[in-house]
């Protein structure tokens, strides 16, 4: 075993591992979480430009359909999220598989099962790179292309040589930096998401034909982690080879914003209760949460929805001042109400959740008051982690919410045919031509 590379490894982990019953369950339930993303991704700014260059240039290639619908999947921040990786599997997988999926005329088990497959490599390789790479590259985008080639090999059935190829082609095309978000929250993460899922099914459909790629892509002297991981861990890469599919260890999102706000949000919904009536009494905000959540949602004074959607003070004092943190709490006039509140936030990493992180990605949120007061909530899981999980009737309601957002006509009808994946249905069809 030793004297294979990594993705050789990789692959043999993967596709050696047992599915139960349980495991295309849940995928069938993230695949959901992830379409309905997708749908309701039309109704935004970025989704009508994506849909308008769309309907000239996807015609029938499945690469260009996994990259809308990856591309989509990520608008609106409703997306899942893997903590140890710091990767958004499902809206890479999940578009990927799909369109492979409809071109091949594929059935609910083995699309399931591309699932599993897809978030294990994605999420396997994400945890691998190390923290310094997060600070630059954008995980989802760089971590992306390995889970798409994996879906799509398994959905073309490619033997372990041809699959091997695809990861190293994936990798080879891998990219994705933060700097969209110093230059006022460009569209630009949407574009990962699509490049990711894009990038592995091209990788794999080459594979299919004899197109090779580099076996060492990951540890090779001029890969992947030489290139951009300044601490990696190479061996997170098949660590743990019998534990539970990566997927089951997905979270899955309650708020329309950044997964590093929500452990602060979670925390002060509960404080809502007790300070409903009090708002105006509240002289300090204290979040404490660790450096990454630092690094990307330290936005005292966001200028636009995108950007209130990665700052910690606005998604508190949305938590705190709003019955519902929903879409219009990142809007413009919910900005402007929140202001005097949301100046009252102060931000700071803090143990126990710099240590913790990214194996749990937990926060506090303390109100002082000003008669003397002070009120803390603290959070080691954040509400949707699979330690504080969404109910399947939590994740069916808000995939139903997502859809008719999207415009989506008889919601439970497709939410239904999602579902049946899981019994070896076939795969319905998207409302909307262009999909």
């Amino acid at each position: 075993m030793s004297q294979l590379t990594l993705t050789q490894q990789l692959t043999e982990l993967i596709t050696t591992k047992p599915i139960a019953p349980t495991d295309l369950e849940h995928a069938a339930l993230l695949t959901l979480d992830a379409m309905a993303n997708a749908l309701a991704g039309r109704a935004s700014e970025p989704g009508t430009i994506l849909l308008r260059w769309a309907e000239a240039a996807t015609g029938g290639d499945a690469a260009r359909r996994a990259f809308l619908l990856g591309a989509l999947t990520h608008i609106l921040e409703t997306d899942d999220l893997h903590r140890a990786s710091v990767v958004h599997p499902g809206c890479v997988v999940v578009p990927a598989a799909w369109a492979v999926a409809a071109r091949e005329g594929v059935h609910g088990h083995a699309i399931l099962r591309a699932m599993l497959w897809g978030f294990e490599a994605a999420t396997r390789v994400g945890m691998a790179v190390g923290p310094a790479h997060y600070r630059l590259w954008h995980n989802t985008a760089t971590c992306g292309p390995y889970g798409s080639a994996m879906a799509t090999a398994a959905l073309l059935q490619l033997d372990p040589s041809a699959t091997v190829h695809a990861l190293g082609n994936a990798g080879a095309q891998s990219a994705g930096l933060w700097q969209f978000l110093e230059s006022g929250g460009t569209m630009t993460k949407h574009l990962h998401a699509g490049r990711a899922a894009e990038a592995g099914v091209l990788a794999a459909d080459l594979a299919r034909q004899g197109f090779t790629g580099p076996p060492a892509i990951l540890e090779g002297a001029k890969g992947w982690f030489a290139a951009t991981c300044p601490d990696p861990d190479p061996g997170a890469v098949t660590r743990d080879p019998d534990g539970p599919w990566q997927l089951l260890a997905t979270s899955l999102k309650p708020w329309p914003s950044c997964r590093h706000t929500h452990p602060a949000i979670d925390a002060a919904r509960e404080l809502r209760g007790p300070l409903r009536e009090r708002l105006a009494d509240i002289e300090e905000i204290e979040v404490e949460t660790y450096a990454a959540a630092l690094d990307v949602c330290d936005r005292p004074l966001p200028q636009s929805d995108y950007e209130s959607k990665f700052s910690l003070q606005h998604g508190v004092a949305a938590a705190l001042g709003r019955d519902v943190v929903d879409f219009a709490a990142f809007a413009a006039p919910a900005r402007e109400a929140l202001a005097a509140l949301r100046a009252r936030v102060t931000v700071r990493a803090a143990e126990p959740y710099l240590s913790a992180y990214p194996q749990a990605w937990g926060g506090a949120v303390t109100v002082a008051l000003r008669d003397g007061e002070r009120l803390t909530v603290r959070r080691t899981h954040a509400k949707g982690d699979p330690e504080a999980p969404l109910t399947p009737i939590e994740l069916i309601a808000k995939a139903r919410m997502l859809m008719a957002y999207g415009g989506v006509p008889e919601p439970d009808r497709l939410i239904d045919a999602i579902l049946a994946l899981a019994d070896d249905a076939p795969l319905p069809e998207l409302p909307g031509k262009r999909l």
